[in-house]
């Protein structure tokens, strides 16, 4: 076919064959780095899943993606058990199916989750065994601030901010942003609480049903002309957590800032204000 010929794929956003599928397929990916794999990992196999069994080569020309790197990939997804490979020349690989694959990757992260726990409590009980060699600290408070890198530490900071908030939340980011925060059920810990959120954004009509289920909420639509990479959550104006490098192709190459200065608080909570003003209403 033709469209074989040219290497066409969901990934190719440009095809108007397949611009229906890009934002389902961002957001599988989006999804799968909850299990711990990377942009490319997940790629590999939603094309195999999608396409059927193909060689490293086949792979590689599709998907535009380095020789070595691809046959990296292939055999991390075999070691993490949802790749399999053929006996016969040249070898053929194949994705497990969706559901067997994401049963094998939630037996795996909860192996991981039971020996977590397990070393937690010996942590704790040697800690318990060193006595304390604080002087006197000051009561006096100092702003402090905490540098976060990858998806991970910076998605335990933004749940603890969520868990703690007792007023108010101000949220801005892009549509890439706030479907992962959908996703991940982040949204959930807010509408627990009676607490107000006010929220920026560039989500159109076809993705803003990611707020639909917020209680309490006040939602504007920013000018596609912001810096789609401009993300951070004011909490009770008391804390921020800001991205300094918000990836959305490679979340674990993004990285935070947490601070409760502030002066930093009311600059960027002005600075919100500003953009409140000048936005429309969704």
């Amino acid at each position: 076919m033709n469209l074989a010929e040219k290497q066409i794929t969901i990934f190719d956003s440009t095809e108007s064959l397949h611009q229906d599928y890009k934002i389902k397929v961002d957001e599988l990916q989006e999804n799968l780095t909850k299990f711990n794999l990377t942009p490319n990992q997940s790629k590999v196999y939603i094309f195999l899943g999608k396409y059927g069994s193909k060689t490293a080569p086949e792979v590689c020309k599709a998907l535009k993606i380095a020789r070595t790197e691809t046959y990296h990939l292939l055999s991390t997804l075999q070691s993490r058990g949802i790749v399999s490979a053929t006996f016969e020349h040249p070898i053929k690989f194949s994705a497990l199916p969706v559901d067997k694959a994401m049963k094998t990757l939630v037996n795996s992260e909860k192996e991981r989750i039971k020996s977590l726990e397990q070393q937690e409590k010996d942590i704790m009980n040697i800690w318990e065994k060193i006595p304390n060699f604080l002087s006197n600290e000051s009561d006096n408070h100092e702003d402090k601030f905490q540098m976060l890198q990858g998806t991970n530490p910076i998605k335990s900071k933004l749940i603890e901010m969520l868990d703690t908030t007792e007023h108010e939340i101000l949220l801005i980011g892009s549509e890439k942003d706030h479907l992962r925060l959908y996703h991940s059920n982040d949204f959930d810990k807010i509408n627990k609480k009676n607490i107000k959120i006010k929220i920026l954004t560039t989500c159109t009509d076809k993705t803003s049903y990611v707020f639909d289920e917020i209680k309490n909420k006040e939602l504007k639509q920013i000018t596609k002309d912001m810096d789609k990479k401009t993300c951070f959550v004011i909490k009770d104006k008391k804390e921020i957590i800001f991205y300094t490098k918000n990836n959305h192709k490679r979340p674990d190459d993004s990285s935070a800032m947490w601070t409760d200065s502030t002066a930093m608080i009311s600059s960027m909570e002005l600075l919100f204000e500003l953009m409140w003003k000048s936005s429309k209403v969704i």
